[in-house]
Order: structure tokens, then C-alpha cells, then sequence
């Protein structure tokens, strides 16, 4: 049970646009970087990057193990049943389309806030900001559990608004792409930035949140709509830190631990 676009199902359409999207922004990471960190960027990239990308693997296998079909599978299923709110406001389909993907991105902004607030989810996600690097790899670097407790949330959300297959479909592309771009070390002009983080999170908006300043790291949750961060007052500028000094990741792995492949899978057993 998949969706079909053009008689494509919907893992060769996710496959495509990922590798679209991490080959475009690995080669403008190389053209125009907005950081040189020898000691961070450099020297631990090449371990970092099969770290990162190994946690991807697995967390992609574990998923597809476990929901096959998974965002747009639950898609589907809510659409054959009837289930949901906006099927029964009876909406046009390219309205029910937006709303849902605007509530979707609004509930991935919350599940983040979440998973910083409830001690247990952060044991989880700490994996992420653990990374000492912060380029396109850290928006891939998830733990299996937080994907898994992830797709539940949204196979949740999905059920209760009954959210169109293909909107489903287009939200998951655009949060990976999100994803990539807003953790990648590329350059934008001033004018760039402040224009387009109107409407959604770039790099320098959301390499705040990697700060390893504790009350900086509490801001900016958003992944693809910027709004969400302004309207619930979690909004912050820029870091206290110029961006070429700035303190990446957590206070205590200052160190080339984060950048191991079995440290960083059993961090959420590690004592905090």
C-alpha cells in the first residue's frame, strides 16, 4: 500500500528528491561555506559523515521494517476509513492539502520542543545535538528510537485530521529538504537571510539551536515554517557568540566522542 504519483510509488519519489537534495547542498557546502572550523569541520568530517549517515541507514531500515509504508501507508488508511476532521469539513482537496501540511509542520515543531523538554525524549535526542560539526549530516542524524517515536506522532496527527495521501507525501519530501538545508554549512547573504527566514528556517536561524549555550539551545525548534518559533515567543535572532566562535553541541562531549558510531547509539543509555 503506497502512493502513487505518475505511476511512481512513494519511496522512489522520497529517494530522488533526498539524494536532489544532499548532493545540491554538499556541493554548495564546498562552493560557498558559512564556517571554517578546521578543528571541527575538517579534521572529523570524514567520521562524522559515515557516523551520521550510518544513523541514517538505520533508522531508515528500522522504520521500513516496521511501517512499511510509513507516513503516507497511515495516509492511506485514514483516507479509505473516512477518518479524520478535515474529510468531514467536506474542504476542497488543494485546501484539506495545505491545512494538513501546515499541521503537520506545526506538530513536528512541538514534538521537538517536546522531546527537549521531557527528560526522558532528551536522553533520545540528545544524539542529535551531540554532533561537534553542524553541516547537512547533522539534519540526518537522528536516533532509531526518535524516528520511531516520531512516525507514531505523526501517524497520530495524521489519523485525527485525516491528512490527504499525497499532502502527506509532499510534507515528508519538504521536512527532509528542510531538514539538509537548515543545519547545512552554507553561506547566504545577509539580505537572503532575513528575507527568506520571514517564512522559513535557514542555517543561521537554526545553527542557534546547536548552540552549546544551554538558554540559546532553547530556542528556534522550527525545521521548516518559521512562524511557529514567533508566535510562541522561542524565537531568537542570533547567538551571543559571533557564528565563527559559537560552541557547537553539548557542553560535556566537547570531544571527537560524538563523531563514533556506537558512542553515539548508546548515548541515550549514557547517564546525563
Amino acid at each position: 500500500m503506497t502512493v502513487q504519483i505518475f505511476g511512481i510509488g512513494e519511496p522512489a519519489w522520497r529517494l530522488t528528491f533526498f539524494a536532489a537534495f544532499f548532493l545540491s547542498l554538499a556541493v554548495l557546502e564546498l562552493a560557498h561555506p558559512r564556517l571554517e572550523r578546521p578543528d571541527l569541520m575538517r579534521a572529523l568530517k570524514a567520521r562524522r559523515w559515515f557516523t551520521n549517515l550510518s544513523i541514517l541507514v538505520l533508522s531508515s531500515l528500522m522504520l521500513r521494517m516496521i511501517f512499511p509504508a510509513a507516513a503516507t501507508g497511515v495516509a492511506l488508511y485514514a483516507d479509505a476509513h473516512g477518518y479524520g476532521i478535515l474529510p468531514m469539513l467536506g474542504l476542497p482537496p488543494f485546501v484539506s492539502g495545505v491545512l494538513a501540511f501546515v499541521i503537520l509542520d506545526f506538530a513536528i515543531w512541538l514534538e521537538h520542543v517536546i522531546f527537549h523538554k521531557v527528560p526522558l525524549f532528551w536522553r533520545i535526542h540528545r544524539v542529535h545535538h551531540a554532533d561537534t560539526g553542524l553541516d547537512l549530516t547533522t539534519g540526518l542524524r537522528f536516533h532509531p528510537m526518535e524516528i520511531l517515536l516520531s512516525i507514531l506522532w505523526k501517524s497520530a496527527v495524521i489519523l485525527a485530521i485525516g491528512a490527504p495521501p499525497v499532502s502527506v507525501l509532499i510534507f515528508e519530501i519538504v521536512l527532509n529538504g528542510a531538514s539538509m538545508f537548515n543545519h547545512a554549512n552554507v553561506r547566504l547573504s545577509a539580505r537572503a537571510d532575513y528575507v527568506l527566514r520571514r517564512v522559513i528556517v535557514t542555517p543561521d536561524m537554526h545553527s542557534v539551536h546547536h548552540s552549546a549555550e544551554p538558554a540559546e539551545t532553547d530556542t528556534n525548534y522550527g525545521f521548516n515554517l518559521s512562524i511557529w518559533d514567533r508566535l510562541f515567543s522561542t524565537y531568537l535572532a542570533r547567538s551571543k557568540h559571533p557564528p565563527e566562535t559559537m560552541p557547537i553541541g553539548l557542553q560535556p562531549y566537547h570531544r571527537p566522542v560524538p563523531a563514533k558510531l556506537l558512542w553515539s547509539l548508546l548515548l541515550p543509555f549514557r547517564k546525563i
